[in-house]
């Protein structure tokens, strides 16, 4: 009997120490969960208003499969979220350039390049939604012969991914690269 309230005492434990392991979604709802951590000595501060730059340059391992950087970005924006800091302190800039560029097309240009269905439009969207800027490289476009108007919905065209890194830079954005 003694072996059996401590195995289930035992198992109890273990399932709460499991069921604060939940991932959660503060800011991004579907894409990019993060976990919470009660007790970490290095929070961001909710107090400061944060201004977050992602230079995106990596392309999808394949092509049905989502961009690792831009899933990043909105964990990015959960990681702020589940440190208490609101959304409206966040802003974020996401420059788009080199392989990376062909992650950013409207769904029937992407699928007349791979073949397959963009699966990076529900996370851009989400991240347009929460008031991330995604501007692609105009440079990129031309070398590799991407007509703009075969963009996602809401990406916009900068002279360059360059350019746009080092005024944002200027400006006192941080500037995070995947």
């Amino acid at each position: 009997m003694k072996k059996i309230v401590c195995l289930l005492l035992g198992t109890m434990l273990l399932s709460a120490s499991f069921a604060q392991d939940n991932k959660v979604n503060p800011i991004i709802k579907d894409f990019g969960s993060v976990y919470e951590i009660p007790d970490a000595v290095e929070k961001p501060d909710p107090k400061l208003n944060y201004k977050l730059l992602v230079d995106l340059v990596m392309a999808s391992s394949k092509p049905d499969t989502i961009n690792l950087g831009i899933e990043a970005a909105c964990t990015l924006l959960n990681l702020h979220g589940v440190g208490g800091v609101p959304k409206d302190k966040i802003k974020m800039v996401m420059a788009v350039h080199n392989a990376a560029g062909y992650t950013v097309l409207n769904n029937e240009a992407y699928r007349a390049r791979y073949k397959v269905d963009n699966p990076n439009l529900p996370m851009i969207k989400a991240l347009l939604d929460a008031g991330v800027k995604i501007v692609v490289c105009g440079q990129t476009l031309k070398k590799r012969g991407i007509d703009p108007s075969t963009l996602a919905t809401g990406v916009g065209v900068a002279t360059s991914a360059l350019t746009t890194i080092t005024t944002y830079q200027l400006k006192g954005y941080a500037v995070i690269k995947w």
